[in-house]
């Protein structure tokens, strides 16, 4: 390892947790790396020995791997080594590589294509390679697969994956997280699946930054959660505001944050850099010292400032045909019924049709409503929450119900999500949905998450009610006639 002026950055991490293990697959993954002449630094190595520890009865010792260094490190060099062994050495039969931006998707895979194409060896076992915008991927003669996905429109929900890789962590919605963890679950049983979050770190001031979930697996290695490695490059403060202004011009801390310092970047290019960046952006992107959220954040808001805000439309209304939903406060003091459809621009529309006090008017009302609207032909309700209680009602009035799964009402949840934080919903701006989102927690349900009742500061059914129903509209087949919905007509 040669350096540049004498320089070279820190090869282990400041944050360095590994789970005890008998083995490790690490020094095969640098072989098959080194094969492709891929040649690795003593901290990527380390890495990839710490992160492939395997356990007395041969599995990964840690399922979730976090690999949290500044950019231009090396990053995607790991990343590459680690897919090139599940390929060729692990037997791993899909591998799914996620990023935010379709750019960084794209390059990664050209430049791991490179390196199989390299490889006489590894050249002659691919069978096909799709080259498509988005649809990008390598496909090996004895069936083992590598796609590349973005995290827009729910990429990756489906698969049945023995790796995921999330590339570009510090930009990670927690609702892709629930759509993509569980598509391990079918591998937990009787094959070794592994989880990798790799990223920068986290700056909650970043409106660009959704990095909650990256936030929660720190929290996690911190709090020495099982089954996790971690390892985090970064100078010695807690956040950018405790950074002293000459430890911007510090070498030594460029070289605590930067393991590559002075092999793939220049103390010459880190100076350039302190010149031209803010005094934040430069201790967030180069020092490694991020403003992570705190504990009541990671269980708390879930949206940034304004982004509901920015989704309303006071002249929104739905294309038949439309799904309704309800939901009844946990203490029965009030019921909601919410709508969702489809607008004529494609984008999503939901609203509160009516909430009020009590329950004893529930199902007369979504009886009427669903006799006089083109609807998807199922009211959705939440089968394990206070609403479950409407059910015989509802099916006396000859309304047919769908009662939803624990796992369902997460992936409800997951849909709503995406649909804000990517603007193909509207609203009309109503205060009951305002304040419901307000006050709204979630609970985990597994790796994905609910909205809980319990902990919730006020009623969030009307919340409830609008994620059921954008659920159903997009889970269901849709029966009846499409015609324009006016849903004050009953």
């Amino acid at each position: 390892m040669s350096s540049v002026g004498g320089l070279v950055g820190r090869q282990t991490p400041r944050v360095h947790v590994a789970p005890e293990a008998v083995s490790s697959s690490g020094p095969e993954a640098i072989e098959i790396a080194e094969l492709a002449r891929l040649h690795l630094d003593p901290w990527q190595k380390l890495v990839l020995h710490d992160a492939l520890g395997e356990s007395a009865e041969g599995r990964w010792a840690a399922w979730r791997v976090g690999l949290e260094v500044p950019r231009q490190n090396g990053k995607g060099a790991v990343l590459e080594a680690r897919e090139l062994a599940g390929l060729f050495a692990f037997g791993e039969r899909l591998i799914i590589h996620s990023a935010h931006e379709q750019a960084t998707a794209t390059e990664h895979f050209h430049r791991l294509l490179a390196l199989m194409e390299g490889v006489p060896e590894f050249d002659r076992r691919i069978q096909k390679v799709s080259r498509g915008k988005g649809q990008e991927a390598i496909i090996l003669r004895d069936g083992a697969r590598i796609f590349f996905k973005t995290r827009t429109g729910g990429g990756g929900r489906g698969f049945t994956a023995d790796l995921v890789v999330l590339d570009e962590a510090m930009i990670l919605a927690p609702s892709f997280m629930g759509a993509l963890v569980p598509t391990m679950a079918a591998r937990a049983i009787d094959g070794n699946p592994q989880l990798w979050f790799a990223g920068s770190a986290v700056d909650q001031q970043n409106p660009k930054m959704d990095g909650i979930e990256f936030a929660r697996l720190r929290k996690d290695a911190l709090d020495g959660a099982p089954r996790l490695a971690y390892f985090g490059w970064s100078a010695p403060f807690a956040r950018p505001d405790d950074v002293p202004v000459d430890a911007l011009g510090d070498p030594e801390m460029w070289a605590l944050a930067n393991p590559s310092l002075g092999i793939r970047i220049s103390p010459g290019h880190v100076s350039d850099e302190r010149s031209a960046l803010g005094f934040r952006e430069f201790c967030v992107e180069r020092l490694g010292v991020g403003d992570w959220p705190s504990t009541e954040q990671l269980d708390g808001r879930l949206f940034q400032p304004g982004v509901w805000e920015a989704l309303a439309d006071l002249g929104s209304s739905p294309e038949g045909p439309v799904c309704f939903a309800c939901d009844i406060a946990p203490d029965r003091s009030r019921a909601a019924i919410g709508v969702a459809g489809v607008r004529s621009d494609g984008r999503r529309h939901v609203e509160i049709v009516d909430e009020r006090p009590g329950t004893d008017w529930l199902a007369e009302r979504i009886a009427a409503l669903t006799a006089a609207h083109s609807h998807i032909g199922v009211v959705i309700v939440n089968g394990r929450s206070q609403a479950a209680s409407v059910v015989p009602d509802l099916q006396r009035l000859g309304v047919q119900v769908q009662e939803t799964t624990a796992a369902e009402m997460a992936a409800a949840c997951g849909r709503f999500h995406d649909a804000v934080v990517y603007g193909s919903l509207r609203h009309l701006g109503t205060e009951d949905l305002a304040a419901a989102l307000e006050g709204a927690a979630r609970r985990p349900l597994g790796d994905a998450w609910a909205w809980d009742h319990r902990t919730s500061t006020g009623n969030i059914a009307p919340l409830v009610a609008v994620t059921l129903a954008l659920w159903g509209l997009e889970t269901r087949p849709q029966q009846g006639a499409p015609r324009l919905i006016n849903l004050a007509e009953v």
